[in-house]
């Protein structure tokens, strides 16, 4: 069969090897000057491919629609990924948290080997060509009307237009994230043309805005080992969206980090509620043993004041916005400060409070959540129950996950789980 691809990047190349693999005539168009824009800057130009995990761990790691993706990560799981690329001349290696990324920590290494993969299987790759329409006809049986896919509309380098004729044409666009390496929501556009729903769409794996002016004070200030809990309100009580320990960082605008990254994708549950987050910045401790840690340092630090006697319980930049916010005398000696001063200072270190305003754009957010809705796609074929002919896959799809090699992973599952229609 003749089978078009539009676009060129994870999804789309992954796509492009299977289905050529198999025997049909592949075509990709991608609108860039060359393949894997957006590949090239995942996991900061390093591109954290996979998760070397278990089918389950990986669906525990999806934030939206996991079970639409249960057909696509058995037919296409990690260790299924990672024999490809290794079997086509990459090497791999697994970092902590099963991060699986190239040996060379390049991530152009992962463009060059599916770009090789293509070369063999004889894959058409038209460079600088934007399709523009995806062509459909009706077709009449006695069960139902249905439109079926005849092909695409497409604008050449020269920006002239044509029409070409294919029987399947799979949708691998991305979705509205990092603009600038093509992902202009133009897969979206063509399921809503064609009558297919599409979710919100909102930036997701990406930094918060903060109300607080001090995390400007901050900024550059990297936290490890911290545990982030991120709320909204539900019926007038508080509702935990995210818990997690690990690291973040307090920037000009608010607060990023791996753990504000995943607390992002779980945003959309408040639904226009307030959300807030909340840092236990001493999370192996309980408030009766912080209180005798400080204790201690207070005692071996007798004639200092507050603000020189903290240095071994928080960052130097920490110190003063603390100290602030537990309303302490900064100039205080230590000996004088109260026990209900000590008790302010314990609840800012086990929940120091930022209340999110908003979050970052989509030209810094890692993916889109929302889109094409899975409730129009075959989860076995990935092709759209209305409409033969048609696929979506990769993140064009309303399916998103937290970091660490997931949402590509479901770009290869969705990829390879095409099956086309006879």
């Amino acid at each position: 069969m003749r089978a078009a691809i539009i676009g060129g990047g994870a999804a789309g190349m992954y796509a492009a090897v299977m289905l050529a693999q198999a025997g049909h005539s592949v075509t990709i168009y991608e609108k860039n000057e060359k393949l894997g824009k957006k590949l090239f800057i995942t996991g900061k130009g390093r591109c954290n491919l996979t998760n070397n995990c278990e089918v389950e761990e990986l669906m525990k790691h999806v934030v939206t629609n996991p079970k639409f993706l249960y057909s696509a990560f058995y037919n296409c799981n990690a260790q299924d990924v990672m024999q490809f690329f290794e079997q086509n001349g990459l090497e791999l290696k697994t970092e902590r948290g099963n991060r699986v990324f190239p040996a060379s920590d390049h991530s152009s290494d992962v463009i060059k080997t599916l770009e090789q993969a293509l070369n063999k299987r004889k894959v058409t790759v038209r460079l600088h060509h934007t399709v523009t329409r995806i062509l459909t006809e009706p077709v009449h049986d006695r069960m139902q009307n249905q439109m079926r896919v005849t092909g695409i509309c497409v604008k050449d380098e020269k920006g002239l237009q044509k029409q070409e004729h294919f029987d399947a044409v799979i949708v691998a666009t991305g979705g509205l994230s990092y603009e600038r390496t093509g992902s202009t929501g133009d897969g979206l556009q063509f399921a809503r043309d064609l009558g297919l729903q599409v979710t919100e769409c909102q930036p997701s794996l990406v930094p918060f805005e903060i109300e607080e002016d001090f995390c400007r004070d901050l900024m550059g200030l990297s936290l490890r080992n911290v545990t982030l809990s991120c709320y909204t309100k539900k019926k007038n009580k508080d509702k935990l969206l995210y818990q997690e320990q690990g690291e973040m960082l307090f920037t000009h605008f608010g607060i990023s980090g791996p753990l504000v990254l995943s607390a992002s994708a779980y945003t959309g549950k408040a639904k226009g509620e307030p959300i807030w987050v909340e840092i236990d910045l001493k999370p192996a401790l309980t408030i009766e043993q912080l209180d005798a840690r400080i204790l201690r340092d207070f005692d071996a630090a007798k004639n200092k004041q507050v603000r020189n006697a903290l240095d071994e319980l928080l960052p130097k930049k920490l110190i003063p916005v603390m100290i602030e916010l537990a309303e302490i005398d900064p100039f205080k000696q230590v000996n004088a400060v109260t026990k209900e001063e000590r008790e302010r200072l314990i609840a800012c270190m086990k929940k120091l409070t930022l209340h999110v305003v908003g979050t970052r754009g989509y030209e810094e957010a890692i993916i889109t959540r929302g889109g094409v809705s899975v409730k129009e796609i075959n989860p076995k074929t990935m092709e759209a129950k209305q409409i033969p002919g048609l696929y979506f896959i990769g993140e064009v799809l309303d399916v998103d996950a937290l970091t660490g090699g997931f949402n590509l992973q479901i770009a290869w599952a969705t990829a390879a789980t095409v099956l086309l229609s006879e």
